[in-house]
């Protein structure tokens, strides 16, 4: 007899099993959230020149962001890389972060059941967060004073 239930590709099974059935989230969900919210960001008239001019190539972009929320809302471990150093050299501040913060939001309450929507957005204002303070401290080629 052959299972209809989709296979799940993790790291961590169990783990993303108890998450995906708490949150009602799946890969496809988020491959329609990460297509989705891009979409948006790509017509944004304040974050779409900003991707615009740093990603030539969409496809090889949105895998790799669909990995990382894969990785980041159901424990799968599919994303391999260094997302700070990514960022560290983007024009943008708060404000920007805030509008990327509100798209996403938008775009996860379309595409996702509410509890799915909540985690989604909870890890994502963390990362922004993050991000957002990397920036602001980040001084290439000089190492921060102790004294």
């Amino acid at each position: 007899m052959t299972s209809t239930a989709p296979q799940i590709v993790s790291a961590r099974p169990r783990m993303t099993a108890e998450i995906m059935a708490r949150t009602g989230l799946d890969e496809a969900r988020l491959a329609r959230l990460v297509d989705g919210f891009y979409a948006k960001v790509r017509r944004d008239p304040v974050l779409g020149p900003i991707f615009e001019a740093r990603i030539a190539d969409w496809g090889p972009h949105l895998a790799r962001m669909k990995d990382f929320w894969s990785s980041v809302a159901l424990m799968t471990g599919r994303y391999h890389g260094a997302p700070v150093p990514a960022h560290l050299d983007l024009p943008v501040d708060w404000p920007e972060f805030e509008r990327w913060l509100a798209l996403f939001r938008e775009t996860a309450f379309e595409t996702c059941p509410p509890d799915g929507a909540r985690h989604l957005i909870e890890r994502a204002e963390r990362i922004a967060r993050s991000l957002n303070m990397a920036i602001r401290n980040a001084n290439p080629g000089q190492v921060p004073s102790l004294l």
